[in-house]
C-alpha cells in the first residue's frame, strides 16, 4: 500500500467515526447499524453489553429515548491501517446529554461520559465498515432530565 492509499484509508475510517456520532446526535440513531459489517459488534465489556449483527445494532441504537438530546465530541482519532482491507483506531469522546428535551436551550452541565473507543475496520467492495467498536468508559454518570436542576 503506497502513502496515498494509506492516507485515503485513514481518512475514510476517520470519516466513518464522525458519521457514527452525527447519526446518533443529529440523525436517525438506528442507522448507525449500516456503518457496521453484517456481523459487526458494539461492546462495553465493563458493563457486560454486547450487541452483535446489524439487526441487533439497529434495534439497540434505535431504542434510545425520542426525547434525548445529545452531543458527542470526538478527538485524538488515531487510525492505523494494518493492511489493504483492515485498520484499527483509538479515539476519545465526551458526551453531553439530557432526557426529556422539548426544545430550546438547555443549561450546560458536566458531560455524562468521557472515554475512548477501540475500533476495528474492514474494507469490503471498496467501502470501509466497522467490524467492532469497543467502549471504555472511565468517567460516567446518569443522564439528567432536561427539566431538573442538574441539567
Amino acid at each position: 500500500m503506497d502513502r496515498m492509499d494509506r492516507l485515503l484509508a485513514e481518512r475514510a475510517c476517520e470519516r466513518l467515526l464522525i458519521d457514527f456520532v452525527h447519526r446518533l446526535d443529529l440523525g436517525d440513531p438506528s442507522s448507525v447499524a449500516e456503518l457496521f459489517t453484517e456481523d459487526g459488534v458494539w461492546q462495553w465489556p465493563e458493563d457486560g453489553r454486547l450487541v452483535k449483527g446489524r439487526d441487533a445494532l439497529r434495534a439497540y441504537f434505535g431504542s434510545r429515548p425520542a426525547d434525548r438530546l445529545s452531543r458527542r465530541m470526538m478527538s485524538n482519532v488515531l487510525v492505523t491501517v494494518t493492511s489493504w482491507d483492515a485498520a484499527t483506531a483509538i479515539s476519545y469522546f465526551t458526551t453531553y446529554r439530557v432526557d426529556g428535551y422539548e426544545g430550546g436551550v438547555v443549561p450546560a452541565g458536566p458531560p455524562v461520559q468521557v472515554g475512548h473507543y477501540e475500533d476495528v475496520f474492514h474494507r469490503a467492495d471498496g467501502a470501509w465498515l466497522l467490524a467492532s467498536r469497543t467502549l471504555h468508559l472511565p468517567f460516567g454518570g446518569a443522564t439528567p432530565q432536561a427539566n431538573s436542576p442538574l441539567a
